[in-house]
């Protein structure tokens, strides 16, 4: 194995126009005791990591590497580390560690650690060729799952099976579902297999056009009433005008989950018309671990399908630019075999 690699790194955020992720040579890193140093084979992008080189989600160190949709092989172990084999595929996901100790790690509740860390924010991710994870925090991957098709669950996937649950629709219920992207679209896939009725308001044609394919019964705007009340709503649009607009959308006693590590500012609103007659509002905040082994079993038991984009490891760049520039529907996927 060598010991250099490539990684791309964020130096300076800003625009992508700018170029804030810059192409370095890296020593290969070494896992700790408790971890293990996985090959990347894919990453996917996320909108998070659009977030992070833009500034919007600020960097936790400059130089931080992102990615957290990591699919790879085992090539070392840590002293400590025995879960896996060497050259065991496995999965590396958002989150990356918490203290096991606190409260909200008693209850249940890892994704509200105050000392949890956070893959590709706190440590570096997988826009490079290799990474080291805790074995506790990677992902065992079932085999019928490509690489390629396995990337976008891990932070996509996960996210968006968490943001299901938030949104608490009743079974046979109608859930909104605003802006379609890389989470949204798998999503979708889960809410019509458990039964669900689906509208979709999203910008960009390409949005709009897999949103019919997959099922959806309405398809708009992404500020468009839908015909009808929505039981539930989930927002993936980092958009917070669109916070009213989906509570103005939703029956008495429905529930908003908004599902965006980010989202700009949300305009005043009208108490008796966006929140009267029991509309809840509610926030998704990473996930737990059981979240990913939840949805990784629905995934394949579904068989789930990732609608995606790929890109060569150095085209990496262009394809956070073509996210932040609306060209992209479904999952775009770094392929580095």
């Amino acid at each position: 194995m060598t010991d250099r690699m490539r990684a791309w790194s964020v130096m300076s955020p800003g625009p992508m126009a700018r170029h804030p992720l810059v192409l370095e040579d890296r020593p290969v890193p070494m896992p700790g005791p408790d971890e293990v140093l996985v090959r990347v084979r894919t990453c996917g992008v996320c909108r998070t990591d659009l977030h992070l080189c833009e500034g919007d989600l600020r960097p936790k160190r400059r130089g931080v590497v992102p990615g957290h949709q990591v699919v790879g092989v085992v090539t070392a172990a840590g002293e400590q580390a025995g879960r896996f084999r060497l050259g065991d595929r496995v999965g590396i996901a958002w989150l990356r560690h918490t203290c096991g100790t606190c409260s909200a790690c008693r209850a249940g509740k890892e994704n509200l650690c105050p000392h949890s860390r956070y893959t590709g924010w706190d440590d570096d991710g997988g826009f490079a060729e290799y990474c080291v994870v805790p074995e506790a925090f990677a992902y065992e991957l079932p085999p019928g799952l490509d690489d390629i098709q396995a990337a976008p669950l891990l932070c996509a996937g996960i996210i968006g099976y968490r943001s299901l649950k938030r949104a608490n629709v009743p079974p046979g219920g109608r859930l909104g579902i605003y802006g379609f992207g890389s989470s949204a679209h798998l999503t979708a896939q889960i809410a019509l297999a458990q039964g669900c009725e689906l509208a979709v308001m999203t910008r960009g044609e390409g949005n709009r056009a897999l949103a019919r394919e997959l099922g959806a019964s309405y398809v708009g705007d992404a500020a468009d009433a839908p015909p009808g009340r929505l039981d539930s709503a989930i927002i993936f649009a980092p958009a917070g005008d669109l916070v009213p607009v989906a509570l103005r959308a939703l029956s008495p006693g429905g529930t908003l989950a908004l599902a965006g590590i980010h989202m700009s500012q949300i305009p005043p609103m009208d108490y008796t018309e966006c929140l009267f007659g029991e509309r809840d509002l509610c926030s998704v905040t990473a996930n737990t671990r059981q979240d990913g082994e939840e949805l990784l079993r629905l995934a394949e038991r579904l068989s789930l399908v990732s609608h995606t984009t790929s890109y060569g490891f150095d085209a990496t760049s262009r394809a956070l630019t073509d996210l932040a520039d609306g060209h992209l529907a479904g999952s775009a996927v770094i392929d580095l075999r």
